[in-house]
């Protein structure tokens, strides 16, 4: 088995591509050891010292790390632990643990400027963060802002305010004249 290594525009975070599917459909955001358990990859993966957040994609999986250690040092064991977990057969999700479509439920009276946003999001936002490593769901709308949830590379990322301002509030504004603001929200 062969694992790729990709850098992210999140220093603190590295894209490993195990060269086979991670999660079928849907994602997976593990940003503490608490709530791992549900994932036995996740757990160990979390056990490589060093290791602050895990994040999985269709095909990938993102790994943060704390500032005190460097990735020459931690990227060996990390490669090891991805190699052994799809080497031994087990789930990556342990049975009957959902994984999310990422996007909050919204019901209201603007149902269907949400549903245009999700749209936005799905065929234009989700697919260029997830080549780095991350993903971004809908939170909530209210009054005109877009709220996001910013994971996996995305969430801490240096770029991600920029990414936010002058990305996504400027498509989102463009096709909806109601969208008027995107904020990030920490779930």
């Amino acid at each position: 088995m062969f694992i790729q290594t990709e850098s992210t525009p999140n220093p603190a975070t590295l894209k490993f591509l195990p060269g086979q599917s991670v999660l079928g459909a849907g994602t997976a955001d593990f940003p503490s050891p608490e709530g791992a358990e549900t994932s036995p990859l996740a757990t160990r993966i979390f056990a490589v010292e060093g290791v602050t957040g895990v994040f999985f994609g269709g095909d990938f999986v993102t790994v943060t790390k704390s500032d005190e250690v460097e990735w020459d040092h931690i990227k060996p064991a990390l490669l090891g632990a991805i190699m052994e977990h799809f080497q031994s057969g087990q789930p990556v999700m342990a049975d009957n643990t959902a994984t999310t479509s990422g996007h909050a439920e919204h019901d209201g009276p603007d149902g269907e400027i949400v549903g245009q946003i999700k749209e936005l999001l799905d065929t234009r936002v989700r697919p260029a963060v997830a080549q780095d490593g991350g993903d971004i769901t809908f939170h909530g709308f209210e009054r005109g802002v877009v709220y996001l949830h910013m994971q996996g590379a995305c969430a801490g990322c240096p770029s991600s305010t920029l990414t936010l301002k002058m990305g996504i509030e400027n498509l989102l504004r463009h096709y909806i004249p109601e969208v008027t603001e995107v904020q990030p929200v920490a779930v």
